[in-house]
């Protein structure tokens, strides 16, 4: 990237404890900015890939705290005061990479902030009752959380005003950027590594369901346990997260807790599986593109990012987060799972690669601080300019067939 040459780079992302979608498109960031540093809440060391770990990685005070490194979700009303602790001014350019409180560093009169938004805090947001108001949510995290949203979403929607460009990761998050923060935002869909999905000849299905992911609340890996033991189909799980303890202690023998699994042994474990389970609300959603370019279909509730990476060619949508619903669809993909067709099921996954999310993030990151050098100034917000090959097309169609 020849027009950055010489100018200093920093990363920021909210914590490096596991490799899940946000960490994969932060890997790109470090192979894009190689000499950047990086900036996080916590680092758990051995959690991350080695693109990322071999960069120097700088901490808040929060990794100091006893237990702050494990337990570092019950210090989220500091979130704002450690992010906000760092001290970005000897750089040229920031990239955040945010879901909670990485947008919402300082930085100085001289610096460019892009911030790719993963989500706004979802936690004080939309997501409040699934993370706050559960039944298994104790009476002190309850109260601690009515408590402290009103500060939380106020800082959420005010620190917005330190990016000068902003870039999401679906039009799903481009419309809440819009209604929280009253920004514009451009979508670039997170990497999705697709020739590590590709079946390798012919691959044999076997009697068993798949889910990938963190145990956590807006996943629904509950809601899916549930259908599940009602009725009795195998179901395998692979990944870690705050409710697996909970998720572990409904769940009937044909249900599999895999633990975390190596990216060697995650192809064939999506290959194999008869179909993908995917029941929550997420932001975009990178596993379902997994499975496909896998070759398998998606049994997806029809909200949040599934509406952009799946279709009635490649899996199945439930329209309601209820149990009896979600065991209709698993019914009707026990019926149907054999006459989905790989071409289509790889066909989909395409437009989500890796190079391309490489190529737009690269365009966007010139042209803003270009732009922002050239025509604004520190007080103005930037917008991004990608080619228009580089665009993705609309998933009007396919909003419709799942409503």
């Amino acid at each position: 990237m020849a027009l950055l040459e010489g100018r200093r780079v920093a990363l920021v992302h909210d914590w490096l404890t596991g490799m899940r979608g946000g960490e994969k498109c932060l890997e790109v960031f470090c192979e894009l900015f190689p000499q950047a540093d990086i900036y996080t809440l916590v680092h758990q060391a051995g959690s991350i890939s080695p693109t990322i770990a071999e960069m120097p990685i700088y901490t808040s005070f929060l990794q100091h705290i006893p237990s702050g490194i494990k337990h570092y979700r019950y210090f989220l009303p500091l979130f704002p005061t450690a992010i906000e602790a760092f001290d970005l001014s000897d750089y040229d350019i920031i990239i955040s990479s945010s879901h909670c409180a990485a947008k919402g560093v300082r930085v100085g009169p001289d610096t460019y902030h892009l911030s790719y938004v993963h989500a706004p805090m979802r936690y004080m947001w939309d997501s409040f009752d699934l993370y706050f108001r559960r039944l298994q949510t104790s009476r002190l995290q309850r109260l601690g959380g009515e408590a402290m949203r009103p500060y939380l979403r106020e800082w959420d929607k005010s620190s917005a005003k330190r990016v000068h460009t902003f870039l999401c990761n679906s039009r799903n998050i481009r419309q809440k950027i819009l209604e929280y923060y009253n920004r514009e935002s451009q979508v670039v869909y997170p990497p999705v590594d697709l020739e590590a999905f590709v079946p390798q000849g012919p691959v044999s299905k076997q009697d068993y369901y798949l889910m990938v992911g963190a145990f956590a609340p807006n996943k629904r890996v509950d809601l899916a346990i549930e259908a599940f033991n009602r009725l009795g189909l195998p179901l395998k799980i692979v990944g870690t997260g705050q409710d697996q303890e909970y998720c572990q202690s409904i769940a009937e023998p044909n249900i599999e807790f895999l633990g975390d699994r190596t990216s060697h042994e995650l192809p064939a474990l999506y290959q194999q599986a008869r179909a993908f389970v995917f029941p929550g609300i997420d932001d975009f959603g990178i596993t379902p593109l997994e499975a496909q370019a896998a070759g398998t279909p998606v049994l997806a509730f029809a909200g949040g990012g599934a509406l952009e990476t799946v279709n009635e060619q490649t899996g199945i949508f439930f329209k309601e987060t209820r149990v009896d619903v979600l065991c209709t669809a698993i019914e009707q993909m026990e019926q149907t799972w054999e006459g989905f067709d790989p071409v289509q099921l790889r066909k989909q996954t395409q437009r989500f690669g890796r190079d391309r999310f490489a190529r737009q993030i690269a365009n966007a990151v010139q042209y803003g601080y270009r732009q922002w050098r050239i025509d604004s100034g520190p007080e103005s917000s930037v917008p991004v300019d990608i080619p228009e090959d580089e665009k993705l097309p609309s998933t009007a169609a396919v909003q419709e067939a799942a409503s």
